[in-house]
């Protein structure tokens, strides 16, 4: 604070609070550093307050409630099945975000890391100002984590009001929509058209691309399409979204797909074509910190920036907008700044979306592996030859394991089934420390688990198969 010619240190410092920001603080106050935290909204940042936690708190709710109402074991009739939304939404914010925010509070005062509130904005290269609606002041440096995530694009003809929603208005619906349009059959979209699907929402996908979840395997994300079309899910690729017109009770979607215009009337429109940095307003340009045609933050191996005390992490610079990376790299900007030789190892770097059947991913795909001069070899497992998915009534979906033909290490992997999710770390710990399929199918797993696959696909990749 400025206090006539006197402003106070605040020695390090981490703008935002998001999973890469208050794991960035606490580290950085574990290795001996003066920790200041500034954030301008809610601790936990999007991913806890309205992103990656209440999405999978509804996903898990509307799973349940479509499972009890249309239960998948013989002999189980579950005709009464009732939802009251209002309960669920309230269990999803009280039960499960607030109890999650306030553990996050109490770590970082149990690390001694002080917390600003409002926005910091460079002032030179050793200044920042916070600003509030109070006002603000200005502190003085030593290093910055810059860790402020991103916000969801908007685009033409699709302003959010009203009944034009992104993730975070569609998360906090007061009612179940009777219809709902998803402009972008991305993770983000097909998780949340799941869910309304799940609760008994007629559904439409408007997605660009020739297929929804285009990152992901094409063999994988067939058996989430099953699954879509058994909840009348719509979905409509090779689509261009034009406009919305909102009416007071609906709105109406005008899009292109093979050159015919056409027009859908719903509810709400949730728009979820990606999202954008938050670096606009941080007065980059006034100390000099470099971007990217797309506002991401140019960074190096230790995710410092062109000005060498200031370091960003997360969605704000190259690479997948995900939580766990952002995590990883607030850990590493940390540990270099106390000195540390650390720097950034994407060799393997999981995703996951929560879809039904979950798909995740991890390393290299196969077209990859050949670029990077590997020949690649995919071995596959169908969750309908194991047991432990079969008794779960899960047996959708399949392991793939990319392999090295000459060596046998593993490179990558993809999963689509029941706990993808959970299973994806094997693969991935495979891959850092360069396991083999070899070793994979020498580990004994413990039967019936679902975990079984991994070992079986390891074995097709050896040409010793039991079970298939």
């Amino acid at each position: 604070m400025v206090v006539g010619d006197f402003e106070s240190s605040l020695g390090t410092v981490v703008v935002g609070s998001g999973p890469g920001g208050y794991v960035a603080a606490i580290r950085a106050a574990q290795l001996g550093q003066k920790v200041t935290l500034i954030e301008r909204d809610n601790i936990g940042g999007t991913c806890l307050n309205v992103g990656c936690i209440p999405s999978k708190a509804l996903i898990q709710a509307s799973h349940h409630y479509n499972s009890v109402l249309n239960s998948p074991f013989a002999g189980i009739n579950s005709e009464n099945a009732t939802l009251d939304f209002t309960e669920v939404q309230n269990w999803k914010d009280n039960h499960v975000v607030k109890k999650l925010t306030e553990g996050v509070k109490f770590l970082l005062k149990k690390n001694k890391v002080d917390v600003l509130e409002g926005s910091g904005y460079f002032m030179d290269e050793n200044r920042i100002r916070v600003m509030n609606e109070y006002g603000g002041d200005t502190y003085r440096f030593e290093n910055v984590i810059i860790a402020t995530g991103s916000t969801p694009i908007e685009i033409p003809g699709f302003k959010f009001r009203k009944r034009v929603l992104d993730s975070t208005g569609v998360l906090n619906l007061k009612e179940v929509p009777k219809k709902l349009v998803v402009i972008g059959g991305g993770y983000i979209g097909s998780e949340l058209a799941g869910v309304f699907a799940n609760l008994g929402t007629e559904v439409t996908i408007l997605e660009g691309q020739s297929s929804i979840l285009p990152n992901f395997d094409k063999k994988s994300v067939s058996f989430v399409e099953k699954s879509f079309k058994k909840l009348n899910v719509t979905i409509e690729t090779n689509a261009l979204a034009k406009k919305a017109e909102n009416a007071e009770d609906s709105v109406t979607v005008t899009y292109e797909v093979d050159g015919k215009e056409k027009e859908i009337i719903c509810d709400y429109v949730l728009v979820s074509v990606g999202r954008k940095p938050n670096t606009n307003e941080l007065g980059l340009e006034r100390v000099g910190i470099k971007t990217d045609e797309r506002g991401l933050i140019v960074v190096d191996e230790q995710c410092r920036t062109t000005l060498e005390h200031v370091y960003a992490i997360g969605d704000i610079i190259p690479g997948l907008a995900l939580a766990h990376k952002a995590s990883y790299e607030g850990k590493v900007a940390a540990e270099a700044i106390s000195g540390h030789d650390v720097a950034v190892d994407y060799k393997a770097m999981p995703a996951v979306c929560f879809t039904d059947p979950e798909l995740a991913a991890t390393g290299l795909t196969k077209e990859e592996a050949k670029s990077k001069g590997y020949e690649p070899k995919v071995s596959e497992f169908p969750l309908a030859g194991n047991g432990r998915a079969l008794s779960m009534n899960k047996a959708e979906g399949l392991v793939q394991i990319i392999s090295d033909k000459n060596t046998g290490e593993v490179l990558g992997g993809q999963i689509a089934g029941v706990n993808a999710s959970d299973l994806i770390s094997e693969i991935t710990l495979a891959i850092e420390t360069s396991a083999t399929i070899e070793d994979l199918s020498l580990t004994v797993h413990p039967h019936p688990t679902v975990s079984e696959t991994i070992m079986e696909a390891a074995e097709v990749g050896l040409g010793l198969p039991i079970h298939i």
